[in-house]
């Protein structure tokens, strides 16, 4: 069973960090940070020389201040601190300063500008860390396992670019992974995927504009599938689909790529996510939006199927029959 899940959950960290990266959100809310590695003066006490620092720690960035031991951050837990709010009014900081808007509520503006004051102008994106190596390890009996389950060959798999690793480095630091990891390469940037991992799943220093399995589709076809993600992308592909996906489900696609698609494909169908014990349904409710800003044709799971998503389906079933079934009944009604 799928757990409900609330509009709020758009604005968790792992979405956050789609858009933007922990360095920006740390360039942005600690002023004396230049540098990673470089101790600075701390803003969040007296400090007269510089004892804190910000370095990357396990996959992450950690502020460390060795002048106040109380003083170990991730970025969020820093907003949290320096704004003194709990954890989803720091997100909705964030999410209000970079413009992001993820949340649907507007309570995150009044909020930000009665703790903050009103800021004027969006935060500079600065440049988002690069992963520059990764090591690629060989593929294993564990990875069969996991994406034969979604039907996802290790020939769809070097398809689309996705290799496991066993660590990777970013701006020269190097990082382990605990459980199955997968590099998903995007030109020279990378979407780092644990599936296995609670907290954190994804590292990214993905653009908007890279857009998941574009690179993969024909020339020209009957139908096209905009999903959620590249693992759905990939369920599609295995399934006989072409499909592509945002890098998050609450983007809005570009007009010039609608209409670069709408060139190669006769018909073009949204696919999201289908939260169908959640009565905000935010896929559904985004999917709309975008249906009936560019007229196109939206493809929904039947709530009978307690299934949020193409790859979702196809496990909950075990095959990809009835995605094919549920796929031709609605292309066939549009």
């Amino acid at each position: 069973m799928i757990k409900s899940r609330s509009s709020e959950d758009y604005l968790h960290t792992d979405v956050i960090l789609r858009e933007i990266s922990e360095y920006d959100i740390f360039v942005y809310y600690c002023p004396n940070f230049k540098q990673l590695g470089k101790p600075f003066c701390s803003d969040l006490r007296q400090d007269r020389k510089p004892t804190a620092s910000i370095v990357a720690w396990k996959g992450h960035l950690l502020y460390k201040d060795f002048g106040c031991s109380d003083h170990s951050f991730s970025c969020f837990r820093y907003v949290m601190h320096k704004y003194s709010c709990d954890f989803m009014s720091a997100l909705k900081i964030i999410d209000c300063d970079f413009n992001l808007n993820l949340n649907s509520s507007k309570e995150e503006t009044l909020f930000t500008m009665g703790v903050i004051g009103m800021r004027l102008k969006q935060p500079k994106i600065c440049e988002k860390l690069t992963i520059i190596k990764k090591k690629r390890r060989p593929f294993s009996e564990e990875d069969e396992k996991f994406w034969t389950k979604y039907y996802i060959s290790k020939q769809i798999l070097v398809t689309f670019a996705v290799e496991p690793i066993s660590y990777y480095w970013v701006n020269g630091n190097r990082f382990s992974c605990k459980s199955i990891t997968y590099a998903f390469k995007f030109g020279r940037r990378f979407k780092i995927y644990s599936p296995l991992e609670t907290k954190f799943k994804w590292s990214s220093n993905t653009k908007s504009t890279d857009i998941q399995g574009l690179k993969q589709l024909p020339d020209t076809g009957k139908q096209l599938f905009i999903t959620s993600s590249l693992k759905d992308v990939m369920c599609l592909y295995s399934a006989g689909y072409s499909a592509i996906a945002l890098q998050s489900e609450m983007q809005n696609p570009d007009e010039k790529l609608i209409k670069d698609l709408h060139a190669r494909f006769e018909e073009i169908f949204i696919f999201y996510d289908n939260d169908y014990d959640n009565e905000n349904n935010p896929g559904q409710t985004m999917a709309r939006k975008i249906c009936e800003k560019f007229n196109l044709s939206n493809i929904c799971i039947p709530d009978k199927y307690e299934s949020k998503d193409p790859s979702d389906l196809v496990v909950n079933v075990g095959s990809p029959n009835i995605l094919k079934h549920i796929i031709n009944e609605q292309t066939r009604c549009n």
